[in-house]
Formats: structure tokens, sequence, C-alpha cells
């Protein structure tokens, strides 16, 4: 089983292969639209040659930054964005030996992989949450205690973030159900 959260068949290939491509996914989901961020890392892939945080966290910020706005661009911000994914890789280098799927395998509970992937850099509460989600729903990462710790991200059948993309017919519920929160805060 794949992921189809791209909704391109390369980009969600490298999703499914590679840890770091979703963690870095995950990083780039703000601001831009989940799917395009979510394909930023094959873009990283096929224009840097690799994924390897080591490599990525030792790039020549310049160079690499140039690579990630080329286009199309890796996401609306290209250039605050590479630093991003390399300061993400530099601490998935620093803390997991540049072993990202350590981050979420080795977490003993939900409330573990929050301190977890609370210390990584861009990543908040809300962006943490549908993380463990995602790990949850789609990988069968589940830690005891990780549904607590989804918060309402982790209910079965909602359609409230790319944790429930799972083709084009769910990515549209879960724009709907954005839309909608928009609009409801605007009010």
């Amino acid at each position: 089983m794949g992921l189809h959260i791209a909704q391109d068949e390369h980009a969600d290939q490298v999703l499914t292969d590679d840890p770091f491509a979703l963690l870095s996914g995950m990083l780039l989901d703000q601001q831009f639209p989940m799917e395009r961020a979510f394909a930023g890392p094959a873009k990283i892939l096929d224009r840097f040659g690799t994924l390897e945080p080591a490599e990525i966290a030792a790039a020549d910020p310049e160079r690499f930054a140039t690579l990630c706005s080329e286009p199309p661009a890796i996401h609306r911000y290209p250039g605050s964005m590479a630093a991003r994914v390399q300061a993400l890789a530099a601490h998935v280098v620093a803390e997991y030996d540049g072993h990202t799927e350590r981050l979420w395998r080795e977490a003993d509970s939900g409330k573990e992989l929050m301190r977890r992937l609370l210390a990584l850099p861009g990543f908040g509460k809300q962006k943490a949450q549908i993380f463990v989600a995602l790990l949850g729903k789609q990988l069968d990462v589940q830690p005891e205690g990780w549904q607590e710790a989804a918060g309402v991200y982790s209910e079965p059948g909602s359609f409230r973030s790319v944790a429930d993309v799972v083709d084009d017919r769910s990515l549209e519920r879960v724009r709907a159900f954005k839309k909608e929160q928009k609009a409801a805060a605007r009010r």
C-alpha cells in the first residue's frame, strides 16, 4: 500500500519509500496547497539527487535554495522553506543519526512521539498532531496513546487533514472541511 497524498504517482512513491520525504512534506504543508507541498520532496530528490538527511544538511545553503526555487518551486516561499528543510535534516542527523524513521519507530507512546515531533524545527502542536494521525491512520504506526496525542485528527472517518487523504475523493473532502473552517473563522 502506498500513500496518495501528492496525487502524483512519482511524488507519492517517494513519500511511500522515504521517511525523510514524508517528514519534509509535512514541514512544507503550510500556506501552500497540500498536494503541492507533499510533492516538494520528489522535486528535491530529482534536482539534488538524494533525500539523505546528512547530505541535505551539509549542502551549500545558497545552492540548495536555488534548486528548491527552480520552477516549479517546492513552495510558495522556496528560499525560507529550503532553509527549514536543511534545519530539519540537521535535526534528524543530530538526534537520529540520519535515520528519520527512528523518530517514530522508537517512540514508545503517543506522548513521546508528540514530544519528538514538537522538538523538530518548523513543527508546532497542530502539525505534530496531524503527523501523528498520518502515521497512525496510514502507516500503522500506533504507539500506545497515539490517538490521544493526535486529538481530533485521529477520529475515524474524519476528513480534517492530510492524515485522511487516500485518494482524489478524500482530498476533496479535506479541502471542503478546511474551506468551511476558514469561513467559520471569518464570521
